[in-house]
């Protein structure tokens, strides 16, 4: 039977659906909001400003995190900014254009309303982290420096050197560490969420393990909030860190939430290339280097394996540069990151392999001097060299595209709660904002914007809507989630294999990558739905899970986590073989323009793929949202 799917989207004007919505709803008093529960399941931006913000309004909030500390989720890692259209450079910004910067980044496969609303909320982020103390480059003056990123013609992007994220989390954490000692936020680190509990339709809970003893415990609540992060490592290799997993978003999905755009992931265009079969994850490099950094490979294949300095600058291929005059370097990644992919298999390619192309700083250290490259790239340059063993300051870098971010995630409506009432989605774990391509800078806007400023109106408004039974840990639901990922848990230890859980993860990532990566094929798409089942028959036969539940074991994590990404593999491929056109992240062959571009097949794919979870063995059901235009004109894109 398929969902319904209510969006939930107010009436009204653009500009002023999320001041109406706001007013329109229901509110909690603060007397009662003591009386409620929320479970969060995440720490990083999202999910500790969502964590803490709540726990300041008076809710009772229970936070949880397979980290050993909320300061080591991956919102650590984002390099570069943070977006937000405060026009300080009066070079023409406003929300209305980073709104449709957005849409149009995303190739027009976004919500108009929660687009329009995450730009509006743009705008406070920026106060709030200054609040905090987040130490946001400044002017000579004192006024807060922006620069450009990828898919805009204005600087609206505000950062701390190359460490943005890891300031603004260290603003989120320590709001969250505020209300830890107050005792408003319960801390479970070490805790993974391994099933989702719905009481009468409704999620009331969560059924989580202790990383350090293995013990599985039930936790109750009124609502349960998912900020978990993407999808990417997927393909075994990515720029996440290695913890990073689909589990708790798919567990939701096989009970009953849709997961939309599966298909949607991004390649970031500006990466470090791979150097070598022993590697378990890529480095990102900021595509804030791309500000000042020119990309070109070689004319001449016979060049490739010249030193750079050696080959004229008629000899050198500025593609971005020519390809794309109005936007250049600063085109968005998805057509970056192709167009890399485009000259090295040409032959272009440097580097080992013929994987890379070079991100030249020379034009650069020329005109403005390496002491000022130093103060707004220094800790990029020196993380590029320890890595590379090469100095970027006298050599250009070479970059390769990389698997990075996901767009996909579970469906939710205006107020980020998925089709199951109760559960809310915040950041990268839900599909939202961005589209088929976010633009660069966006992820951090997009997680705070969540966590500080719609979910504590939205989960009030819920908590004030529903009458909400009380309900605790004792009740059958809860026996039953937990009997299903014990008995998980014993037949992943029970298979007592030959192979390890990373071979297993190594294979289906190349797999992806071949087939469900940069570029689509149907026929490649095909032939993964042939070989993914295949791959999961054999992991449940023959993989091995070394030691015992009841300790610290992360060759079971590991498990757990490969066999989700199994499953969810293949609903990615049926979503990208049934997406017949090409937008943004996904690109597939037979849909491209005579110049190798993407076609939109609007007619057809202009709305969300919502997929509903069928059962063991069948096929997902395909649910669509209609995605209407009413403020923007669909239209071919262009950075030309």
């Amino acid at each position: 039977m398929a969902l319904k799917l209510d969006a939930k989207i107010p009436s009204g004007p653009l500009a002023e659906k999320w001041d109406k919505h706001r007013f329109e709803m229901k509110l909690v008093n603060p007397a009662n909001k003591r009386k409620f529960s929320v479970i969060v399941v995440g720490s990083g931006l999202a999910g500790a400003s969502a964590a803490a913000t709540l726990s300041e309004l008076g809710y009772n909030v229970s936070c949880f995190c397979y980290q050993d500390s909320p300061r080591r989720a991956h919102s650590i890692a984002a390099q570069g900014g943070i977006n937000a259209a405060k026009n300080y450079r009066n070079d023409g910004d406003s929300v209305q254009r980073l709104f449709y910067d957005t849409i149009k980044g995303g190739d027009f496969r976004a919500r108009e309303a929660n687009v329009y609303r995450l730009a509006q909320v743009s705008v406070d982020i920026i106060d709030q982290c200054v609040a905090q103390g987040v130490p946001f480059a400044r002017e000579y003056g004192g006024l807060l420096a922006n620069r450009s990123f990828g898919g805009a013609q204005v600087s609206r992007t505000f950062y701390a050197r190359g460490q943005t994220g890891q300031q603004l989390l260290l603003g989120a954490y320590q709001a969250l560490e505020k209300e830890i000692a107050k005792g408003g936020v319960t801390m479970y680190e070490r805790h993974e969420m391994l099933e989702l509990v719905l009481v009468d339709g409704k999620a009331r809970g969560i059924i989580v393990r202790d990383m350090t003893t293995g013990e599985i415990e039930s936790h109750a609540a009124d609502a349960v909030i998912l900020a978990t992060g993407g999808y990417g490592n997927v393909f075994y290799l990515s720029t996440n860190a290695k913890g990073c997993n689909v589990t708790a978003t798919y567990r939701a999905h096989k009970k009953g939430a849709a997961f939309a755009n599966p298909c949607f992931t991004q390649i970031h265009p500006t990466c470090i290339p791979v150097a070598g079969d022993h590697q378990s994850k890529l480095t990102l490099m900021s595509e804030s280097l791309r500000n000042d950094g020119r990309v070109w490979v070689p004319k001449k294949r016979e060049d490739v394996g010249k030193n750079p300095w050696d080959i004229p600058e008629e000899d050198r291929d500025y593609y971005l540069e020519r390809k794309y005059p109005s936007f250049g370097n600063l085109s968005p990644r998805d057509i970056a990151s192709r167009a890399a992919k485009e000259a090295c298999d040409d032959g272009r390619g440097v580097g080992p392999g013929g994987r890379g192309v070079y991100l030249d700083f020379a034009d650069a250290i020329k005109r403005l001097g390496a002491k000022a490259i130093e103060e707004r790239y220094g800790n990029l340059f020196e993380m590029y060299q320890r890595i590379t063993d090469e100095d970027p300051y006298k050599r250009p870098m070479r970059i390769y595209p990389a698997v990075h971010y996901t767009m996909g995630g579970l469906w939710v409506d205006y107020n980020l709660m998925s089709n199951v009432p109760g559960l809310h989605v915040l950041g990268e774990a839900n599909f939202s904002d961005h589209g088929a391509n976010r633009l660069g800078a966006s992820a951090l806007m997009q997680g705070l914007a969540d966590g500080y400023f719609v979910i504590p109106y939205t989960i009030g408004d819920y908590l004030a809507s529903n009458k909400l039974e009380k309900v605790t840990t004792e009740h059958a639901a809860f026996r039953e989630a937990k009997e299903q990922v014990e008995q998980r848990t014993k037949k992943l230890l029970n298979v007592k294999g030959t192979r390890t859980v990373d071979s297993f993860h190594r294979q289906l990532g190349q797999i992806m990558w071949d087939k469900c990566g940069m570029a689509r094929t149907a026929e490649g798409l095909k032939q993964a739905l042939v070989e993914i089942p295949k791959l999961r028959e054999e992991f449940w036969q023959n993989v091995r899970v070394l030691g015992a539940n009841e300790e610290i074991n992360q060759s079971l994590e590991k498990a757990g986590r490969v066999a989700d990404f199994l499953e969810f593999a293949e609903l990615m491929c049926i979503d990208a073989l049934h997406r017949e056109e090409s937008c943004g992240g996904h690109f597939r062959t037979e849909h491209q323009t005579e110049d190798g571009e993407a076609k939109r097949n609007d007619a057809e794919f202009a709305y969300v793929a919502a997929w509903e979870y069928a059962g063991e063995g069948k096929a997902p059901i395909l649910n669509k949202e209609p995605l209407e235009f009413e403020n923007v004109h669909l239209s071919t894109r262009s950075y030309k």
